[in-house]
């Protein structure tokens, strides 16, 4: 007793945060008062070569777009984003989803882009543009999807916001949903986030403290097709952005902290016209069996690292399932996949699939459940079909 109480208390808590969150905001407000006129500023959004980074850079328009064919194609140089080299290093934006600028407000925007490389074929960390293929093929049956992003709030020397310099808080069990300013640490920068989110026309749809202090989860959903993707990856801008000018880090990291500490990951619940009607468990039931043929396919496909980084997650402990082995059952947190009590009793719903890790594609989640729930592929590799 007595060492777990000074365990939680040992160190400071003097947080390590960037110099720009030090500049006066106020004299920065009075430059973002000015009018602009009827110019508007675009910022065009991109996912960078590591396939978890976001690069955005700004550009001025002469009206307010309306919809997204009425923003251009912009270019950028790739060889400084791990997406090319120096010698042929132009490569292109292609604008692919819009949403309300909740930093400059209206009528700014936010603009979500595809890269495409010098030859106009997809950078190798654009896995949208296939997605969107495979949602397409799959539109009559009306796939929702939502996924509940956790992530970890950190100081700019990557220790977790508001844990002892030189120690650790006291261990897990009064964190998670907690209220308090010692069981819930940063929630500024979670109201802020959400309120940016729905701002910007986002499909949040809720958010809580979660196990690790310092640890927070956003959910996204329900979205249909490749939308899910577009609202993650704006979510997670917008995030980044807000830690931004709090002077402080959102890391997706599936294991920021080693030992007795929960991973994060990004639970993605799934479901179909025909699941969500009478009945429909059954065609629930029909998916998670074939999700159980493919599991290595999934593991690969649900990390940016092609499992490695959601090895340190998926143990068997702390809420999780074990990497090597595929699991379902009804509310079970420690299944691959966990059917919730209300979707048994009402013998329809949707299902979620907890072995996504928090640094996945979204876009490379949605596509391998489709693949494999409802185009019923097999085996290790996606299967190509012709255009």
């Amino acid at each position: 007793m007595y060492c777990t109480l000074f365990q939680g208390f040992q160190g400071s808590v003097k947080m390590a945060t960037s110099e720009s969150a030090s500049l006066s905001k106020a004299v920065k407000q009075q430059y973002m008062d000015l009018p602009q006129g009827d110019k508007v500023q675009a910022m065009y959004i991109w996912i960078d070569g590591t396939g978890e980074g976001l690069r955005c850079k700004t550009r001025t328009l002469d009206s307010e777009p309306k919809t997204i064919d009425d923003l251009p194609e912009w270019n950028f140089d790739g060889s400084s984003t791990y997406q090319s080299e120096g010698s042929n290093s132009d490569m292109y934006l292609i604008p692919a989803a819009m949403f309300r600028d909740p930093f400059r407000k209206d009528p700014n925007k936010l603009v979500l882009c595809q890269v495409l490389k010098y030859n106009r074929k997809p950078a190798e960390t654009n896995l949208r543009l296939t997605c969107k293929k495979i949602m397409e093929m799959v539109e009559n049956q009306v796939p929702w999807f939502g996924m509940e992003q956790e992530y970890t709030i950190l100081g700019t020397d990557g220790h977790p916001f508001g844990w002892p310099s030189n120690g650790f808080p006291g261990p897990q069990g009064p964190y998670y949903c907690g209220v308090g300013a010692d069981k819930a640490y940063g929630r500024d920068i979670v109201e802020a986030h959400y309120r940016a989110c729905l701002y910007a026309g986002v499909q949040i749809c809720g958010t809580n403290a979660e196990v690790m202090p310092a640890q927070w989860e956003f959910q996204v959903g329900p979205c249909e097709g490749i939308n899910m993707g577009d609202h993650l990856w704006a979510a997670r801008f917008i995030l980044h952005r807000v830690c931004e000018d709090f002077g402080v880090v959102a890391s997706f990291d599936p294991k920021p902290i080693p030992g007795n500490w929960n991973g994060a990951g990004c639970h993605t619940n799934f479901s179909t016209k025909e699941m969500r009607e009478d009945g429909g468990l059954r065609a629930i039931e029909e998916s998670i069996e074939k999700l159980g043929k493919r599991h290595r396919y999934h593991i690969c496909a649900y990390d940016p690292k092609g499992g490695l980084d959601n090895a340190r997650r998926l143990t068997g402990h702390h809420e999780t399932s074990n990497i090597h082995e595929f699991s379902a059952g009804v509310a079970n947190r420690g299944a691959s996949i966990r059917i919730p009590r209300s979707v048994g009793q009402d013998k329809k719903g949707y299902f979620e699939d907890r072995r996504p890790s928090a640094n996945c594609d979204p876009y490379a989640v949605t596509e391998a459940m489709i693949r494999t729930c409802l185009l019923s592929e097999v085996g290790e590799e996606p299967t190509e079909y012709s255009k």
